[in-house]
């Protein structure tokens, strides 16, 4: 099989290459440059996609004896993951941009352009596993070290995207197990520090980078009656969930904190309260799609049960799940993804990803476009 490894210069996918070739795949390297202007060096474990990335990324092809590119996707990029980021928080959601990054550039630009070479896949260091049902149906699931599985930032992908991914670290059983394969290997990543937080905003100060990006201006800060408790700067660089930096000059009736409960961009209000409504029971969900094929019961109008997550690293939890067709207005009208859970959530802000799973299996993600504790009815603020 012909494989498009895609390297990030970070030891999982120089492993996840390494093992493509074992297994006696015809790989070919390639480093994606997501940035016209990248910087040099990384700084620890902040950023990536930097001149060193590429660099690092080289030197393992180059041990590995393959071919190894780089690709330009920096407008793609920009436009698709960047921009639409922007666009989210002005809106007053909270995005994932890997998410985004996986939808729309590895597993989607990167992928139609493999094929369009003639590769049969793209191989990633995602620990995540792909599992091929009765039928050949392929279905995604997590990886075998619960601890690293991704399978929640690739909840994005689709059954025909599917056939196509090769995820060559899905068994391994720990990331310490990966990181001594690469030293036996001789590869230079061995013991290269995880990238974490937002590859585009190295620094980790999301805030001030909207602040130069998004037109901010002040606003009142008001409680879940709608009274006045306070002025911000912008509502936009306000989260759910956030407590600090709130700056109240009113303090609540039982003198206990008060958080971030919703963020009104077009009312240019943030709405705080107390952390016991940050307690979500419902989610909407908009944007959906289906990792593999979708369960029957999806497009049946019945409800399902199934596990939902909503970042990263959390911890699933109990939900009932199903499809309501909504009118959206002039004649046309959009499934929506209503989810009840069992226990509520705390803190879930719009634009987050949900992730359902089934057991292992990924059936599929919805953006959240409303989440709301059923002790509390926003409209009561005004």
């Amino acid at each position: 099989m012909k494989v498009l490894a895609a390297m990030s210069g970070g030891v999982d996918s120089a492993v996840a290459a390494a093992r493509a070739v074992d297994a006696g795949h015809d790989v070919v390297g390639v480093h994606l440059a997501l940035s016209r202007m990248p910087g040099t060096l990384r700084t620890g474990s902040r950023g990536c996609c930097t001149i060193e990335d590429s660099r690092d990324a080289w030197r393992a092809c180059d041990v590995l004896g393959i071919p190894y590119y780089v690709w330009d996707f920096s407008e793609r990029f920009k436009e698709d993951v960047v921009d639409d980021f922007i666009a989210e928080y002005a809106a007053g959601r909270t995005p994932n941009p890997c998410m985004r990054c996986n939808e729309r550039i590895k597993f989607a630009a990167l992928l139609e352009k493999a094929i369009a070479l003639g590769f049969d896949a793209v191989c990633t260091g995602h620990y995540a596993k792909v599992i091929e049902d009765a039928d050949g149906n392929r279905e995604l699931h997590r990886a075998a070290d619960w601890a690293k599985d991704q399978s929640y930032v690739l909840g994005v992908l689709t059954h025909e995207q599917l056939k196509h991914s090769l995820f060559p670290l899905a068994e391994t059983p720990s990331k310490a197990e990966v990181r001594e394969e690469a030293e036996r290997r001789g590869l230079s990543v061995a013991n290269k520090p995880d990238s974490h937080d937002i590859c585009f905003i190295p620094d980790g100060d999301t805030r001030g980078w909207l602040e130069e990006r998004i037109e901010m201006s002040e606003g009142e800060i008001v409680d879940q009656s709608g009274t006045s408790v306070g002025k911000h700067p912008g509502a936009h660089a306000f989260t759910v969930g956030q407590r600090k930096g709130l700056k109240l000059g009113r303090p609540a009736p039982d003198g206990k904190p008060r958080f971030v409960l919703e963020i009104r961009p077009k009312e240019n209000k943030v709405v705080v309260g107390p952390e016991a409504l940050l307690a979500v029971d419902r989610l909407r969900g908009i944007k959906i799609s289906w990792a593999g094929l979708p369960l029957a019961e999806a497009f049946s109008g019945e409800a399902f049960e199934c596990m939902v997550q909503v970042r990263a690293h959390a911890d699933p939890v109990a939900a009932r799940a199903s499809l309501a067709r909504v009118e959206s207005g002039a004649g046309s009208a959009a499934d929506e993804l209503v989810v009840d859970l069992v226990e509520p959530l705390r803190g879930v802000a719009p634009g987050q990803t949900m992730v359902l799973y089934r057991g292992t299996r990924v059936l599929g993600q919805a953006t959240i476009d409303s989440a709301r504790s059923l002790d509390w009815d926003p409209a009561a603020v005004s």
